[in-house]
């Protein structure tokens, strides 16, 4: 994972390849000729060279798949209602998914009982 405030470097096409070149010519670590041709990490060298032995470009990155982060594609409704009606759906499935998320308020004759019960009892309590 990236720090925060760390820079992130670049190298051409060229610059790789003269990298590469100088690790296979050589009998030298990937460790010393990174630090010689001025690449940051020699763990960055050893990818280059593994592109270039398998005829890949330096460029040209591994994907697992699509990316998690990006999710999927957003559905399309003709109109207001298709819209609403998948809504319902999808909060319906929720519901009866998560039922100890959904806190339902008492209705309107409930909260007045209730009301009218503790008053009634508090207000004709003895001293």
């Amino acid at each position: 994972m990236a720090k925060k405030g760390q820079t992130f470097y670049t190298y051409t096409e060229e610059f790789k390849l003269k990298a590469v070149k100088a690790y296979l010519e050589g009998c030298e670590s990937y460790k010393v000729v990174a630090k010689r041709e001025g690449v940051r990490n020699c763990k960055q060298l050893k990818v280059w060279v593994k592109k270039w032995q398998n005829v890949e470009s330096f460029d040209e990155q591994k994907s697992n798949g699509p990316n998690p982060l990006k999710g999927r594609a957003r559905t399309s409704f003709g109109s207001v209602e298709e819209e609403r009606d998948y809504l319902k759906v999808q909060v319906d499935y929720l519901k009866k998914r998560y039922p100890n998320l959904v806190k339902e308020k008492p209705s309107v004759s409930k909260r007045w009982k209730i009301t009218f019960i503790i008053i009634t009892t508090t207000a004709f309590k003895p001293n």
